[in-house]
């Protein structure tokens, strides 16, 4: 029995009531048609509505538009169509999706004229569609006499998961979660289990000054066979059409369907500067340390490629990203750090806007740095038309969503980007359950997190904040010691544990975490935001708001998620925390 669809209209019909008249509002406001929600005369598309919002939180595990009020929830409605839910569930079929798009469309003269025509399109889908093919891309093995060719290598692997990821028809392992299987210290077999990946490619790569010999096959790991495989044996200035022939050859082997434009963006190449190229990927294989002398490594490797060849658009993007983490971890002065990106994405949008990674890198700056919502959530939508596979665009993507209070679409994408990176957004998964207040799954998930890296300090980190959520203080402060032990000198969770300690009413010794942060700030760049922790759980909250506006001067620390944020809950009343949200676009 469905209820709450149909009832007005019903009593209205029954009775001669006016429950439907114009102005008068019935019904569930999760579930209301946006007519409905203004109150508009209803008819059976109404109806429609309503159920295409059943249905789509039964596939998707979240309504399609959510938020902190009733009338947060209906203006949310009112200015845009709801995310597809293939986006967030990819098992979905396409017919499915476009079943529950036209019933769930803002006009009704855009929807299904009745349930049973809704009924009858859906029926249209009951064929199962065959699974997405998944396909991980284990690292090439350095073959060569020279083990400095080792940047080399990684640097293919990584670019073939690049061009794979821009097929929709894929789903395609990010480079986060192979890179762990470099060693090969299990079967295909366990590999594929752990990445849920059901094809493996395997490579090679021999060089010798110019040339170059690559091989790669394509492994079935259930049936134990190989799909396909090739070896090139070419000159060195070959090497971006055999990474376009391997991704065409891979998405031909498991049958997926490209479109025009991605075989376009598959065959483009980066640079004809093989010299710029090879810069690139030592910045690259830098980068990924994400350590603050790596990065500024990469940083001048990027420039060198820029030199080079002043058209290398992907050398501009891995600058930009590389100021953009040198801020995030304090090792830079945001505003700095935040022009020099923006100067490089936008350059290298000019010389090619088809890049997903430059739409999503300045999506993070649009929102971080400009207070930009709207303009980069359209970003972030541009960059995963481009990149669909691109585990990161969904992490940052579900981050922002967060930072917005739209907790529910920020679990489903922060979900599916641990589908495509399985080994890594596990601690992104429990936070966006922990702001969500949903504190024991957040606990489940965060000690899973532990268990596969006991010694990732952010696990930890949100652990204690799930215990503490919980009651249990005592346990949240021990397991955010282990966090500031695990990173010695990061005053992310020195800070947060001198919020622990005002909050579980030790003053004394959160005042002796401020004075450590103080002292520090003396020799180096700490983040207000820091600062803004500690004075919190005091709760001194002018001296904390304090510390939140410099912080959103300097566009410090994470203050663009104040308004999403557990930690800063105890100041949402009071009048400055709001005038702040205001500058920020956020009220």
């Amino acid at each position: 029995m469905v209820a709450d669809f149909g009832i007005a209209l019903a009593l209205d019909t029954a009775a001669g009531s006016r429950l439907t008249e114009m102005g008068m509002l019935l019904g569930t406001p999760a579930y209301m048609s946006p007519g409905q929600s203004v109150g508009e005369p209803l008819d059976a598309r109404t109806d429609v509505y309503s159920l295409g919002c059943v249905l789509y939180e039964m596939l998707a595990g979240m309504a399609p538009h959510s938020g902190p009020t009733m009338q947060a929830l209906i203006a949310r409605r009112l200015t845009g169509p709801a995310p597809a839910v293939r986006l967030l569930r990819s098992a979905v079929s396409a017919a499915v999706d476009r079943a529950l798009a036209k019933a769930l469309a803002m006009s009704p003269a855009d929807r299904f004229g009745s349930p049973a025509a809704f009924a009858a399109a859906l029926s249209e889908s009951r064929e199962p569609e065959p699974a997405v093919p998944s396909v991980a891309v284990l690292p090439f093995l350095n073959l060569s006499a020279d083990p400095e060719n080792e940047y080399f290598a990684d640097g293919i692997t990584e670019d073939v998961i690049a061009q794979l990821s821009k097929i929709r028809a894929l789903k395609v392992i990010s480079r986060t979660s192979v890179m762990r299987f470099k060693k090969r210290d299990q079967s295909l077999k366990e590999i594929g289990a752990a990445l849920a990946a059901t094809t493996l490619l395997e490579g090679s790569i021999r060089r010798a000054a110019d040339r170059l010999r690559i091989g790669a096959q394509l492994i079935d790991v259930e049936a134990d066979r190989t799909l396909w495989a090739e070896t090139y044996d070419r000159q060195l200035t070959d090497i971006f059409a055999i990474q376009s022939d391997v991704a065409l050859q891979i998405a031909t082997a498991l049958r997926a369907e490209l479109s025009g434009d991605e075989r376009i963006r598959i065959r483009k190449e980066p640079t004809r500067d093989v010299d710029a190229y090879q810069l690139y990927l030592r910045g690259r294989y830098r980068h990924i340390e994400y350590t603050a002398a790596g990065l500024r490594q990469a940083i001048d490797y990027y420039e060198q490629a820029i030199a080079k060849d002043p058209g290398y658009a992907m050398a501009y993007v891995g600058m930009a990203l590389a100021h953009t983490e040198l801020a995030e971890q304090g090792a830079s002065r945001p505003e700095e750090a935040h022009a020099h990106g923006r100067r490089a994405l936008d350059r290298a949008l000019e010389l090619d806007r088809e890049l997903g990674d430059a739409h999503c890198a300045l999506a993070n700056l649009k929102y971080q740095s400009e207070f930009d919502w709207d303009g980069a959530e359209r970003e972030f939508k541009r960059a995963l038309e481009l990149t669909p596979n691109s585990a990161d665009t969904y992490d940052l993507y579900g981050r922002f969503c967060s930072a917005l209070g739209r907790h529910d679409e920020a679990i489903a994408l922060q979900t599916r980007a641990q589908e495509l990176d399985p080994m890594a957004h596990r601690v992104d998964v429990a936070t966006a359950h922990l702001r969500a207040g949903r504190y024991e799954e957040a606990l489940r998930i965060a000690l899973r997190a532990v268990e596969h890296d006991p010694r990732y300090a952010r696990a930890h980190a949100t652990v204690a904040w799930c215990l503490a959520k919980l009651g249990r203080h005592d346990e949240a402060l021990a397991r955010m010691e282990t966090a500031v032990s695990l990173s010695p000198g990061d005053t992310l969770w020195l800070g947060q544990l001198g919020q622990l300690f005002g909050m579980a009413g030790h003053a004394d010794r959160a005042r002796d975490v401020l004075r450590q942060l103080e002292e520090m700030a003396r020799q180096r760049y700490v983040s207000p935001y820091h600062l803004a922790y500690v004075y919190t759980g005091l709760p001194e909250n002018d001296l904390a708001i304090d510390c939140l506006e410099r912080a959103y001067e300097a566009r410090a620390g994470a203050v663009y998620g104040i308004k999403g944020s557990f930690l800063f809950a105890s100041l949402h009343s009071h009048p400055r925390f709001t005038a702040l949200l205001r500058r920020m676009n956020l009220a």
